[in-house]
């Protein structure tokens, strides 16, 4: 372990949403080929899912056992359960308590909602609805008082907490019970329905080494470079806040000067940017296997359950699912609030490195514990705060060098490409006014009117 220098009447409103679900989602025994791109879903096509590269559906096949037909039917399926989970996020309002998806294939979209009286308009999504205790505010305040009591006791037993949609409840990873319980009750939330994972494992950073491409931070440590970022005119790359402080300096992979930490955030969250020179330019790529590369599209959030593979250089290219959003994690520097939960195995000399949900950037390695031999759990960063705290434009397949818009400008309601939204913003955009369905970084491209898939006229 090293510090931080080391380093979202049935037919016809289907219809009328645009024919945004799979009206025959193809189930895990018999996964049917895709239909052709110009049949495709809305939102696979806006996400690029309709399309996923070969190193992509190779290492998919690998890690989760899939055939081709499957995998491809995966990428597809996750795309669109994307869009109906964000539509009922928006109509369910307070009584949403979540939602993820399911099988071999993501065939199955379940919505968690607190009111019964939901059921239909859940089924006429093409979900499934479940009926809960809990709303999902209600749990996150749960979290909170987590948190809160993480920052003024030691948690070194207690690595690991956060709120697990599947099982509506607030979940505590400890090495016992006992433990666990001595958490809950400095956190004030004794019988709030706090579940308790017994394990062994303490997460730690993954650092050392390459995860995409390697940089050293003053030339002594190496981590990893997440996402190729711009802000104004300045080029640059996102990466775990863990590998260096804001002044330190990188050369890269072959040793030549690169460039500076411009901010880094560590612990708390686990978030840096690094400004690169002339030498350097910023492209969509993520290293793939074989030397091959994945083209970053976006960052929309991806679901629950969704598929999610790795790029990392200890273990190469590496896929997974996604177990849950918004997990704290207690590493020995200190606690990581936010962080996403995965299936995916990493091993040290992964640290920063970069997340894809088929073209859609997710995050960068923070840490994780177990290996690739045994298997193991990995969290990361997710994108989308990390380029919003640092004003930053994710370098992609269509996006162009910029600085987004501020948020607190006199133009703020208005849509702005290179802005942060989150699902449930309103924005007004050629006269009309739009709600956001999942969370992303807006594309040039991606205007409102063109993207069903991300905004809902209202």
């Amino acid at each position: 372990m090293v510090g931080r220098h080391a380093a979202r009447s049935r037919r016809a409103a289907l219809t009328a949403l645009g024919a945004l679900v799979l009206t025959a989602l193809p189930s895990a025994a018999s996964a049917a080929p895709p239909p052709a791109p110009e049949r495709q879903p809305v939102a696979a096509r806006t996400l690029g899912a309709h399309k996923p590269t070969a190193d992509v559906l190779r290492a998919m096949e690998r890690d989760l056992k899939l055939t081709p037909r499957q995998a491809t039917a995966r990428l597809v399926n996750e795309a669109e359960a994307g869009t109906r989970a964000g539509m009922l996020r928006n109509t369910l309002g307070d009584r949403f308590a979540g939602a993820w998806v399911s099988g071999a294939t993501s065939a199955e979209l379940t919505v968690a909602t607190t009111d019964a009286a939901d059921t239909a308009a859940i089924e006429a999504q093409g979900a499934k609805a479940a009926v809960v205790e809990k709303k999902l505010s209600e749990l996150r305040a749960v979290k909170e008082k987590l948190d809160a009591a993480a920052v003024r006791t030691q948690t070194p037993e207690t690595p690991v907490w956060y709120v697990d949609v599947r099982t509506n409840r607030v979940m505590v990873q400890a090495t016992s019970r006992s433990a666990a319980s001595a958490f809950v009750e400095a956190a004030g939330v004794e019988g709030q329905g706090v579940g308790v994972r017994v394990s062994q494992d303490r997460p730690r950073v993954l650092e050392d080494l390459v995860g995409g491409d390697a940089y050293y931070i003053n030339g002594q440590a190496r981590c990893s470079i997440g996402f190729s970022v711009t802000k104004d005119d300045q080029q640059g790359f996102a990466t775990a806040g863990h590998c260096g402080d804001p002044g330190d300096t990188t050369t890269g992979f072959n040793e030549a000067d690169q460039g500076t930490f411009e901010a880094s955030t560590f612990p708390g969250k686990d978030m840096a940017w690094v400004g690169v020179n002339a030498d350097w330019t910023a492209t969509p790529d993520v290293r793939a296997q074989d030397g091959q590369t994945v083209r970053v599209a976006g960052s929309v959030e991806a679901l629950v359950g969704a598929s999610v593979c790795r790029s990392g250089s200890t273990t190469g290219w590496r896929c997974g699912t996604i177990e849950q959003h918004d997990t704290s994690v207690s590493y020995p520097e200190g606690t990581v609030d936010g962080l996403t939960e995965t299936t995916v195995c990493a091993e040290p000399g992964d640290s920063g490195g970069p997340f894809v949900a088929g073209t859609q950037a997710q995050g960068t390695t923070s840490g994780g514990s177990g290996d690739c031999t045994r298997g193991g759990t990995t969290f990361y960063q997710p994108v989308n705060p990390l380029l919003s705290d640092f004003g930053l434009t994710l370098t992609t397949t269509s996006a162009s060098a910029g600085t987004p818009a501020p948020q607190d400008n006199a133009a703020a309601d208005a849509w702005a490409a290179g802005r942060v939204y989150e699902v449930g913003a309103t924005v007004s955009h050629a006269g009309l006014r739009y709600r956001c369905l999942q969370n992303h970084q807006a594309q040039g491209v991606w205007s409102p009117q063109d993207t069903p898939a991300l905004w809902q006229r209202v």
